[in-house]
């Protein structure tokens, strides 16, 4: 009798903690007390702190026989959703801060052809002219200089068996061409971009420094 009371008492303590658990963070998202990354991380705090609630309270975590072994497994699955959680968020957080959404709408523009949009230019090429190649080999990148024109296309070939991970403007200080900001090319795999920003842009191999080169697109 007193196993089930008890037990009674736990389900209703743990109930009541996990509807506390779920208001607050409901709360603060539709009163936007908490926003950007604060936000993020409240909501996990209380995902982390909910899970801990259901497992100790329904399923009476550190009860068993072993209850250490429990917990430990516990605290390691917890570690893990912690870290690939907020590596995710890192991750998105840092990209959104290294592209800005008029280069992704450039990007986008461009893949899909769209020139225009409502009258208003997109900053995307309507048709391709000129095709012109860089192909890089023993860490080398020939021609170090080339000459283009807008909506001309430019080729980056890797003939080594090293990957290489092209990126604009000069290192560290990484910039965005055409909505691009940076890719890998592997030997065999070439990588074409649109030339539809005018001016002279320097690339290099974000791995490799040293590889690395210039474009000049005339108007």
């Amino acid at each position: 009798m007193k196993k089930e009371q008890k037990t009674t008492k736990s389900y209703i303590i743990g109930y009541l903690l996990s509807l506390v658990s779920t208001v607050i963070p409901y709360y603060l998202v539709a009163s936007k007390t908490v926003t950007g990354t604060s936000l993020l991380a409240t909501i996990l705090g209380f995902a982390v702190l909910q899970m801990a609630i259901q497992i100790f309270f329904f399923l009476h975590l550190g009860r068993g026989p072993k209850p250490l072994y429990n917990v430990v497994f516990f605290l390691g699955t917890a570690s893990i959703i912690l870290v690939v959680v907020g590596g995710s968020i890192f991750i998105m957080n840092n990209l959104y801060r290294n592209i800005s959404p008029s280069d992704v709408t450039t990007r986008l523009a461009q893949d899909e052809g769209l020139a225009q949009v409502g009258g208003v230019k997109t900053g995307a090429c309507q048709e391709v002219y000129a095709n012109h190649i860089v192909t890089i080999k023993d860490g080398k990148a020939t021609p170090f200089h080339t000459d283009a024109h807008l909506c001309d296309t430019l080729t980056f070939i890797n003939t080594d068996n090293q990957q290489r991970e092209i990126a604009f403007g000069p290192h560290p200080q990484h910039q965005v061409y055409g909505g691009e900001a940076e890719f890998n090319i592997q030997k065999g795999y070439p990588k074409t971009i649109n030339l539809n920003e005018s001016g002279t842009h320097l690339f290099h191999d974000h791995d490799a420094p040293d590889t690395f080169g210039e474009f000049t697109v005339a108007p």
